[in-house]
C-alpha cells in the first residue's frame, strides 16, 4: 500500500481506531504507540481489501490485537516508572456519566458496546473481527448493557 493511500485511511478511520485503543489501553503514549503500529501495519500489507469496510474491520482487529497484546507484555513486565501514566484519557465534549460507565465495563463488554452502539456494527460482524461466535458478542452485549443499567441507575458493577 502507498504512503498517500495510508494517510487517506488515517484522515477516514483514524478516529474509529484511536477510539478502540482507549477501549482498551489508560496511557496516551501507549495508545499513540499502538495506534502508529496499526498503520504501520496497514502500509506494509501486500493484500487488497475488497472495499472500505473490510479495511475498517481490519483496522480494528488489528488495533484490538495490538493492544491486548501490549497488556500481556505490561503485566508480565510492569513498568518501571510512573511517568508513562501522567497522561489521562483525552476526553472530547461528550465525557459524562454514560462514557464513563461504558470506560468502567470490562474490555470485552466496552468493545463489543462501542463497536455496536457507536460504529454501527451488527453482532456476527463484531465477532468476525474479534474471532468470537456471534452468540459470544451478543453475551457481551447483554452484560454489558446490564452493567451500564446498573451503574446508571446508582448500583455498582461487580463483573
Amino acid at each position: 500500500m502507498q504512503q498517500r493511500q495510508v494517510e487517506e485511511s488515517i484522515a477516514r478511520h483514524g478516529d474509529t481506531v484511536r477510539r478502540v485503543c482507549f477501549l482498551y489501553l489508560s496511557c496516551y503514549a501507549d495508545v499513540e504507540d499502538v495506534f502508529q503500529e496499526t498503520f504501520l501495519r496497514l502500509l506494509t500489507r501486500k493484500k487488497l481489501f475488497a472495499d472500505q469496510e473490510h479495511q475498517k474491520a481490519w483496522l480494528i482487529r488489528v488495533a484490538r490485537n495490538l493492544c491486548t497484546d501490549l497488556l500481556r507484555r505490561k503485566k508480565r513486565h510492569p513498568a518501571l516508572s510512573l511517568e508513562e501514566y501522567d497522561h489521562p484519557i483525552p476526553q472530547k465534549e461528550e465525557s459524562g456519566p454514560v462514557l464513563e460507565a461504558v470506560l468502567g465495563l470490562p474490555p470485552n463488554y466496552r468493545l463489543a458496546i462501542y463497536l455496536h452502539c457507536v460504529e454501527g456494527y451488527a453482532a456476527d460482524e463484531i465477532a468476525a473481527m474479534v474471532h468470537r461466535r456471534p452468540n459470544t458478542v451478543y453475551s457481551w452485549l447483554h452484560r454489558g448493557r446490564a452493567l451500564l443499567r446498573q451503574t446508571l441507575e446508582g448500583g455498582t458493577t461487580d463483573a
